[in-house]
């Protein structure tokens, strides 16, 4: 059985290999208490991309923009509910894009928890 130092992303059931080896180049220079409160804070903040698909589905049927909201993207949230997802053209490119949707906000949320582990307690 692995322990959380064999394998920290253990937590992450869907993690992609891309995104594997890019939280291990980003928490390279982390010593072990700062790459401990990463995993933490990063755990916090991440999300699936099955869940974001959920959400952009939801929208297509309902409430369009939710996918973006949940993303905090509150302007292009707004934009998707107000014109209808783009008069659900935007809606149905987010469906087929919503992995890379999940990579780009999944990027951001690692780069501000490395800086809040980069300064936190060493």
């Amino acid at each position: 059985m692995e322990t959380y130092q064999n394998n920290p992303y253990m937590p992450f059931a869907d993690v992609t290999p891309e995104e594997w080896a890019f939280l291990q180049q980003a928490t390279a220079e982390l010593n072990e208490n700062q790459k401990k409160y990463f995993y933490m804070v990063y755990s916090s903040k991440r999300k699936k991309a099955q869940d974001i698909l959920i959400l952009t589905i939801i929208g297509f049927f309902g409430f369009a923009g939710i996918q973006r909201f949940s993303m905090g993207q509150v302007a292009m949230g707004l934009l998707y509910l107000f014109t209808l997802g783009f008069c659900y053209i935007g809606t149905i490119v987010d469906i087929v894009n919503n992995k890379n949707l999940t990579d780009e906000y999944n990027r951001q949320m690692a780069y501000e928890s490395f800086q809040m582990a980069k300064f936190s307690a060493q």
